[in-house]
């Protein structure tokens, strides 16, 4: 993919600390335009790789470009081109959410001429029309998430990086700030978005799962469904610990998982079912509902880090400090 048609292009970007690779060889491309989720638990190196590509941290290794700016040597040139929310929304509490907005049109730079109009655009935008003259610190999660991305965006940036910006704010209020972030990209501005949340996961065009540093998988919502290579049985059962751990012992079952009360059982075919059965019977353990259902990204998610797991546990030499 040539660099006319990507926002962003990453290879082999490498983070150290000391002996410690937060992040390790990852490669990926943007293409402009377009929401790319990265996604994986806390500690993963995501919050990193976002850092290297807006020029805070300078890589270890590799090399990447953003807008067509090189993250070493056009550090400062990135940060004026680009949007950045984090979870911990940088506002000002003794402020009017209008007042906000003004304070980061005039630190962007936004010609002052320009600059009442467009305040005014990004209130309407965020939906604060009957918010814009209260004081920040008066307002909900959910308005403030608002008002973070006004800020973030008010100077008109092609790329947008959101860093575990939805985080502790409820799933309504979470699908309606997606909805905002679609409006923006279909408008051209290309999006970067951290989170723990599987389910955001359906918002994205593409999607990186990352885990101990490593990008382990990079492909399409529906193509990381299309590559599970097993079934998913979803089973209640009267003791799911004891159900699991004799699962696990199982050579066809690929990954076996907790979901509240629900195992979430992959294994090699369909026809497993009564291979199930059989062996919960012989343990004593009485199944209350057992299905064949479509695995979601959180399954997947899952079955690629049991994957990653074996492979390191294959490999002891290889195995990350």
């Amino acid at each position: 993919m040539s660099e006319q048609v990507s926002a962003v292009s990453v290879h082999q970007l490498t983070k150290r600390f000391g002996s410690f690779a937060a992040v390790d060889q990852v490669s990926f491309e943007i293409p402009r335009g377009e929401i790319f989720g990265l996604l994986g638990p806390n500690g993963a190196g995501k919050t990193t790789t976002i850092r290297m590509l807006c020029g805070i941290f300078p890589p270890s290794d590799g090399e990447g470009r953003v807008l067509g700016f090189d993250i070493v040597k056009d550090a400062e040139e990135i940060k004026k081109n680009i949007g950045y929310m984090s979870q911990k929304f940088s506002l000002y509490n003794d402020l009017t959410a209008r007042e906000n907005i003004e304070f980061y049109a005039a630190i962007y730079g936004v010609p002052r001429k320009q600059r009442t109009e467009r305040v005014q655009e990004m209130i309407r935008m965020a939906g604060l029309e009957h918010h814009s003259n209260e004081r920040t610190q008066n307002l909900s999660g959910a308005w403030r998430q608002r008002l973070a991305l006004a800020c973030a965006v008010v100077h008109n940036p092609p790329m947008l990086f959101l860093d575990e910006a939805t985080a502790g704010v409820d799933p309504v209020s979470r699908r309606e700030f997606w909805d905002l972030i679609y409006d923006l990209a279909a408008t051209g501005v290309t999006v970067l978005a951290t989170t723990h949340y599987m389910d955001e996961a359906e918002y994205c065009n593409m999607i990186g799962m990352m885990y101990r540093g490593e990008l382990i998988a990079y492909a399409s919502p529906d193509e990381l469904k299309d590559s599970l290579h097993g079934v998913l049985f979803q089973v209640e059962c009267s003791d799911p610990m004891n159900a699991m751990s004799a699962l696990e012992e199982v050579p066809w079952v690929q990954d076996v998982s907790i979901h509240g009360v629900l195992l979430h059982v992959i294994v090699d075919k369909s026809s497993r079912e009564k291979a199930i059965q059989k062996l919960m019977s012989a343990r004593g353990i009485g199944i209350i509902r057992m299905e064949e259902s479509i695995a979601s990204l959180e399954d997947i998610f899952i079955a690629f880090v049991e994957e990653r797991r074996k492979q390191l546990e294959d490999a002891p030499l290889a195995v990350k400090e």
